[in-house]
């Protein structure tokens, strides 16, 4: 058993470990891929001397990870990257499986930015980034620590974005690879993750049907994809809103409805943001809502639904039921917003399912590895997700899966590398 943390961590409640082991034990035992990762961590120890931030979404999947990079030779450190999907029995366990956790549910936004500092305290050599706040503060506030940053990877599509705007000003001091970007993370977890777990923590939340209704999924990335497909799934109408006229065509090509938001708010008993942008649901959309519109947010910040708007037509939130919120607006419509407005599926569930997170967390770690290995050699810039570790994890799960596929023969790739054809 590794050396306990818990005396270097900063925990709301230690006696909570049990229940903790019990949720990260269960989800390594669906965890096929990175339990391969693990033993080839294990023999290898390729993270050996190293020392590993993490800002992630802090339950049971993120927790397994964390100890699989502990076993490759890191010494990791880990905070949550959203107050509400931080699960005080994991991060007890964790620190008694030997990983350093400065993290607790329900943290004020102040707690939360302590957090991040006491993690960086430890003076990382790599990163592991969700949304970008790790990053953003190690460039705004904790610059002394830039020059022994080896580089990090970036979980999340948001972050990706943050991630762009700094390379592109300048500003990035050090390579970021976009885990969010490679095959085996946004095919899997972009789609079918979002769009499972979305609707687990609308349906857990709310207790109400889905089938019969109007969804509104605003947003039609792979994310916004994978809503969409699951509520026609539950027997929903689908309708969709987008900026995109690419997203929108396709939409419409996938058998989606499409329209304004100002006109489908008026219809949906649902409505969905996945954009990862601000104001996607404001008060000129408020003043036309359907009454009893349940709201819920899917992108990674809260800032997608309007809470000011809110509370401006419909005053203070009532609690009326855990993780939902009843405005009532003057004319006697009722609005409710689902966990705060926070990401639904991990502050109001239990995120995505644990096989699809083994193959997004198995490529974070083959990442951490390839930056590891390749110190002082990588452009500071967001960089892809080599190839070869997009193959191995698809590799992996295939064999995990007892799944088998054909082989090009000899003639076959020579055929494909001739120019000639015929």
């Amino acid at each position: 058993m590794p050396e306990s943390k818990v005396h270097l961590s900063t925990l709301r409640d230690p006696s909570l470990a049990p229940e903790g082991h019990k949720k990260i034990d269960w989800v390594a035992r669906h965890m096929p891929v990175l339990n391969e990762v693990r033993k080839e961590f294990e023999a290898t120890r390729p993270l050996a001397g190293r020392r590993i931030a993490i800002c992630l979404h802090l339950e049971a999947k993120t927790a397994y990870m964390a100890t699989v990079l502990a076993a490759g030779g890191a010494e990791v450190a880990i905070c949550g990257s959203n107050p509400l999907s931080t699960q005080d029995d994991v991060c007890a366990a964790l620190a008694e499986r030997g990983v350093i956790v400065h993290a607790w549910h329900g943290a004020t936004p102040q707690e939360y930015v302590a957090h991040i500092h006491k993690v960086l305290d430890h003076q990382p050599d790599l990163v592991l980034d969700d949304g970008g706040d790790l990053v953003a503060t190690l460039h705004r506030e904790r610059r002394e620590l830039l020059p022994r940053i080896l580089g990090g990877t970036e979980e999340t599509t948001t972050g990706v974005h943050r991630l762009r705007a700094m390379a592109a000003a300048g500003a990035l001091a050090f390579p970021m690879v976009a885990v969010n970007n490679a095959h085996m993370k946004f095919l899997f977890d972009n789609r079918y993750g979002t769009g499972q777990s979305t609707w687990d923590g609308i349906m857990r939340n709310t207790n109400l049907t889905v089938a019969g209704k109007t969804v509104v999924v605003a947003g039609y990335g792979w994310c916004g994809k994978g809503v969409a497909m699951r509520a026609r799934g539950l027997g929903a109408r689908v309708i969709v809103t987008e900026t995109d006229p690419i997203a929108a065509n396709e939409a419409i090509m996938d058998g989606f409805e499409v329209m304004p938001m100002s006109r489908a708010a008026a219809q949906a008993d649902f409505i969905v943001t996945v954009t990862g942008n601000i104001g996607v649901v404001r008060e000129e959309h408020l003043q036309v809502i359907k009454d009893g519109c349940i709201l819920a947010n899917a992108g990674h910040f809260d800032v997608e639904i309007d809470k000011r708007a809110l509370e401006k037509l419909g005053g203070p939130p009532r609690r009326v039921r855990e993780n939902v919120d009843e405005y009532r607006f003057a004319d006697g419509r009722r609005v409710y917003l689902l966990a705060e407005g926070r990401l639904v599926n991990l502050a109001g569930g239990d995120g995505h399912p644990a096989e699809i997170m083994d193959l997004s967390f198995a490529v974070q770690c083959l990442a951490q590895r390839y930056i590891a290995e390749n110190a002082g050699r990588l452009e500071r810039t967001v960089l892809p997700v080599p190839p070869e570790i997009d193959r191995r994890v698809a590799e992996l799960r295939l064999r995990a899966l007892g799944v088998e596929i054909d082989r090009l023969t000899p003639e076959q790739e020579a055929y494909l590398r001739s120019w000639q054809g015929g």
